[in-house]
């Protein structure tokens, strides 16, 4: 594509910003031809000598100047209240201003998310929106999701989560037709709860254009079994986080096993040759950093709060895929079918309602 894609970004927003902001905008610049345009938003006397310091970046780069950014602690309601004209506020209100196409942040989640809402406003036939994650499998990618926005769902919220999240999939992981599994506690059809065997009736009988697989288990997120797996925000955050605490567990036996002798050291050296490095890839959380708002009008990619500079600048690869799809599209036209769905579902309800009374 030719045109130019603008990304408006929270500047002041994370553990390390504005350094990993900046410095994660020259590494996702670099040989990128896509043209872009980077809006930072945040105090100018501390951007202005970071982004000089890198010559590609000044060239792609503004600065909208503001003395105000919302606090890692901040509560959602009074992030809305009192936000007005911070960092985060104005980047996400960028994309309202039709000034670009995405927001990223890696500022409170809690905050980004409410602000998102008021700013962006919901997609017409979602109910809530969702976060949807990046999980490693051994071949690519799944998308979990919801992985921390909704504790509650109710099962035409799962359905608009499978619409979104298999959307996304194709999207960022360019797979022209992804596999989609509802995550329960088992695989037999009376497993689980009402609110998921809801779901996976309404999901089958919505005549979606999707490849639904049905159920699938908690081992089959990181085996890959489906390329979406959709659940409730409070069991996806959980998933999410004890994979990630797997993760670092592993990697510490791993550099345990490694420095625990002058052969394990030998070998640890000869190792970074190769397959250590390719190890220590796979288990990166930066390399799959950036989670995404589904559901709203725009964009609004989330990256982790502590990131680097690496993670920052994969969120905003994230940014630039969906902005360069269809994926919005995609959504509605599911999301259409769905409603017809559950307006045909009522119907016949009514129909019974009125047989029963005669």
């Amino acid at each position: 594509m030719n045109s130019e894609l603008v990304l408006s970004l929270d500047a002041m927003g994370g553990d390390h910003a504005p350094g990993i902001v900046v410095d994660g905008a020259a590494a996702f610049l670099k040989g990128r031809r896509r043209k872009v345009r980077l809006l930072f938003h945040g105090d100018e006397a501390r951007l202005r000598p970071l982004i000089n310091a890198h010559p590609d970046l000044v060239a792609v780069s503004e600065i909208f100047h503001t003395d105000s950014e919302v606090d890692m602690s901040a509560k959602p309601s009074d992030a809305v209240r009192r936000s007005r004209g911070s960092s985060m506020w104005n980047a996400v209100h960028a994309i309202r201003d039709g000034k670009a196409q995405v927001a990223v942040s890696a500022g409170n989640t809690g905050a980004l998310m409410a602000i998102s809402k008021v700013c962006l406003r919901m997609k017409a036939g979602v109910h809530r929106p969702a976060i949807a994650a990046s999980w490693p499998v051994p071949k690519g990618f799944c998308t979990v999701l919801d992985v921390g926005a909704n504790v509650q769902c109710t099962p035409a919220q799962l359905v608009e989560f499978a619409i979104m999240g298999e959307a996304f999939h194709r999207a960022v992981h360019r797979n022209k037709r992804p596999t989609v599994g509802m995550l329960n506690v088992g695989q037999e059809e009376l497993k689980g709860n009402d609110i998921v065997r809801d779901a996976d009736a309404l999901l089958r009988a919505a005549g979606l254009d999707m490849d639904y697989r049905g159920y699938v288990e908690g081992n089959d997120i990181s085996v890959g079994t489906t390329d979406v797996v959709v659940t409730d925000g409070f069991t996806g955050n959980i998933a999410l986080k004890t994979a990630e605490g797997t993760a670092r567990l592993v990697a510490g036996w791993v550099r345990e096993a490694l420095t625990s002798s002058v052969i394990a050291r030998l070998a640890a050296v000869l190792l970074q040759l190769g397959a250590l490095d390719q190890l220590r890839a796979k288990m990166d959380p930066n390399n799959v950093n950036g989670g995404v708002f589904l559901g709203l009008n725009g964009v609004v990619v989330k990256s982790h709060g502590g990131t680097n500079a690496a993670g920052f600048a994969t969120a905003l690869r994230i940014a630039l895929e969906l902005a360069d799809s269809a994926f919005l599209n995609e959504i509605e036209q599911n999301l259409a079918l769905l409603e017809a769905a559950q307006e045909r579902e009522l119907a016949a309800t009514a129909t019974q309602g009125q047989e029963v009374t005669a």
